[in-house]
């Protein structure tokens, strides 16, 4: 079985999200804690948004592939972004890695007044899950 993702009728049709997701019984989860664009020493790599949204979505990959997963098993991506920060630049930066073929995850966004690492300007989170 695999991991079903919705868009019913009656709520827009987007190339960019689905609305709903059902996991199959016995799908291992996986929980992706909040990662910001630093590099391995913690070290933010840039004040450029589109740069730490990069480094942030390979923070990502690198901690689900520890997992024994890809960005392609992620059912929902959390997305948060700093009020100061360009909300365009970042997702354009991130997008085409979350895209895959068939409908796509499910995606949260929000701007927030700041984030725990300072100069942080975005932070992702996620939850993947591995059909059985």
């Amino acid at each position: 079985m695999s991991i079903t993702f919705l868009q019913p009728p009656g709520l827009l049709a987007s190339p960019a999200f689905s609305h709903a997701a059902v996991v199959p019984s016995g799908a291992t989860t996986i929980y992706l804690g909040g990662q910001n664009g630093v590099d391995e020493a913690g070290v933010l790599v840039s004040s450029d948004i589109a740069d730490q949204a990069t480094q942030a979505l390979e923070n990502a990959r690198i901690a689900l592939a520890a997992a024994g997963a890809s960005l392609a098993d992620v059912v929902q991506w959390f997305v948060l972004v700093d009020d100061d920060a360009d909300l365009t630049a970042a997702y354009g930066a991130i997008a085409p890695h979350l895209a895959r073929d068939g409908a796509p995850p499910l995606v949260t966004a929000a701007r927030v007044a700041g984030l725990g690492v300072p100069g942080a300007l975005i932070e992702i989170s996620a939850v993947a899950a591995l059909a059985p």
